[in-house]
């Protein structure tokens, strides 16, 4: 492609409304273009990539068994209602009425349509295993989009769901996915990790996501890991053992309220008493779907919001406003207890129950409970681990967890049958039982991942592509095409890369050397060549990695071998 031909919209300065560096390169280097809040237009480069990247996942998933479909974005919220998920995925879904005012969303992932689509047509254990997917767009309405197609409202993704009739079947439908993704990422120059992961409002047993480890301030989520890798997890699901020394009384004392005037913080009550705080109790109020629901977690611990939401099986979590807190608990912030309150809910971590003769709040400004017990001064409403895991912590193996930053690339759900029952999947077994297919989801980030790669590849001046997703392999510039040895010679060597199958962007333009060179760093092609009087005069070119520093002179007769040599060595 002549630079001329295309439409490159590079720009010199960083655009205010980015906040990470991927997002800043992608539209200074001419890439995407934001035409509304989360919604981005992709240009040609980066329409380029999204197609490399594409067919390699396309590839594999094929590689893999699956089958290619489309299914459509708009689909009868009445499906979504036998699911269950019309009322559990919350304000992201974006739902519509037709002309005919029937109730319609926006998917945001297809489980129902593709459970639909099977439902009646899966009658036998012998048409499964079946493995379907897509690469489709996709909407969200994020209530605050950001960091560009990071984060955005509508994004393209590729969805895979698999049908199986036993379990075993399942469990190598699974690995097939597991095995595809990760030969997907190698070949995309990416090195990702599996980590396990909370199911959230997709369900299911177990669910997992493939994150690319980052050391920027675009890494989105926090994952624990032990040094040898027998353990890995995002912050949401990660457990952990207890190793906190405790020193427990093996005598349980009479309650008694004591004035703690100014203690209203952990650490005040902590000196106030003169104890570790090992031995007091947050008591935490939180809203879930509006109504009230307390978190008690031992003092030296925090809430793990999200596997109390789970605990509570709530849409929408969110900590208690000032006037929420007085209003059912009695008192007012940093006072707060689980003793005497009525019609909330109590979920008490198991680390709390381990406790004798703990501290909490009273309910009452300037005053806190001693010598409490669980079960004995209050009754919990259940008992669940809902204490957020911490670099530090120890893995059920022992060995200490390391935290890393990571973005999600791709994830893999374990659904059992929670689609297949609600939306009639079945079929009949080998004993002609009537059962419901076991199924899995999977996806992967086809507009997420490019830039995220640029979180992890880029300098100072621009991005630095992995060859396979580079929107060109070669970047070709002649310094001065009014010279016409040079001119000749670009075009011959235009001419040789593409008759040899090579993606070459040709810089035709009539710009100073600088300029290509600026534009050429940018947007970060793997490799370039320079044409220039002083190597010509020789009958050479110059030939230079984007990611490396040095560069060699190549005869021009050469010169598509030594590119071919460059690639192999490229990631």
């Amino acid at each position: 492609m002549r630079w001329s031909k295309t439409y490159i919209p590079t720009l010199r300065q960083n655009q205010s409304d980015a906040e990470l560096v991927s997002h800043q390169l992608l539209l200074r280097g001419g890439f995407i273009r934001k035409l509304a809040s989360g919604i981005y237009l992709y240009l040609p480069l980066m329409q380029r990539v999204i197609d490399k990247f594409s067919n390699i996942v396309r590839e594999e998933m094929n590689r893999a068994g699956a089958l290619e479909i489309t299914m459509s974005v708009l689909c009868p919220a009445e499906v979504w209602q036998q699911s269950g998920r019309y009322d559990t995925m919350g304000k992201e879904q974006i739902r519509l009425k037709d002309r005919h005012d029937h109730d319609m969303v926006l998917c945001g992932t297809h489980e129902e349509s593709v459970t639909s689509l099977v439902a009646g047509e899966l009658k036998s254990y012998r048409q499964m295993p079946l493995n379907l997917y897509q690469i489709q767009v996709k909407f969200r309405d994020e209530i605050r989009p950001r960091f560009g197609l990071m984060r955005g409202r509508e994004f393209i993704m590729k969805d895979a769901y698999t049908f199986d009739a036993t379990e075993e079947s399942f469990a190598i439908s699974y690995q097939k996915m597991v095995d595809a993704y990760f030969a997907a990422f190698s070949r995309a120059g990416i090195e990702v990790q599996k980590v396990e992961s909370d199911t959230g409002a997709m369900g299911g047993k177990a669910a997992h996501e493939f994150m690319l480890l980052v050391d920027t301030n675009a890494g989105e989520e926090t994952i624990l890991t032990t040094e040898n890798g027998s353990y890995a997890a995002n912050l949401e699901k990660a457990v952990f053992v207890d190793k906190a020394e405790i020193e427990n009384e093996s005598e349980l004392k009479e309650l008694e309220t004591v004035d703690t005037p100014g203690a209203a913080t952990i650490l005040e009550v902590k000196k106030f008493f003169d104890v570790k705080s090992t031995r007091l109790a947050k008591t935490i109020l939180y809203m879930a779907d509006g109504k009230p629901v307390v978190a008690l977690v031992r003092g030296d611990r925090d809430v793990n919001e999200v596997k109390l939401s789970n605990a509570v099986g709530a849409v929408e979590l969110e900590m208690a406003k000032e006037e929420e807190i007085l209003k059912y608990t009695g008192g007012p912030v940093g006072y707060s207890g689980p003793i005497g309150l009525k019609d909330v809910q109590i979920i008490v971590d198991p680390l709390v129950t381990k406790l004798t003769n703990f501290i909490v709040g009273a309910n009452v400004d300037g005053k806190h409970i001693i010598n409490v017990n669980c079960g004995r001064d209050f009754n919990p409403t259940k008992v669940m681990d809902i204490t957020l895991a911490r670099k530090g912590d120890k893995s059920a193996d022992g060995s200490k967890l390391i935290a890393k930053s990571g973005i999600e690339l791709g994830n893999t759900f374990q659904l059992g049958t929670k689609y297949s029952e609600a939306l009639g999947a079945k079929f009949l077994n080998e004993a002609g039982e009537e059962m419901p297919c076991i199924m899995g989801s999977y996806g992967i980030g086809i507009t997420r991942t490019p830039q995220a790669v640029i979180e992890k590849y880029h300098d100072d001046k621009g991005i630095i592509w992995p060859k396979n997703i580079a929107p060109y392999l070669v970047c070709l510039i002649p310094i001065n095409l009014e010279k016409e040895a040079q001119a000749e010679t670009a075009e011959a060597i235009y001419k040789a890369l593409n008759d040899e199958g090579i993606d070459v962007l040709y810089d035709d333009r009539k710009e100073r050397a600088g300029v290509k060179f600026n534009d050429a760093d940018l947007i970060g092609l793997p490799i370039r060549i320079t044409i220039g009087d002083k190597s010509l005069q020789d009958g050479n070119v110059e030939l230079k990695a984007r990611s490396e520093k040095d560069m060699e002179l190549v005869k021009v007769e050469n010169i598509v071998e030594a590119v071919k040599k460059m690639a192999n060595r490229l990631n």
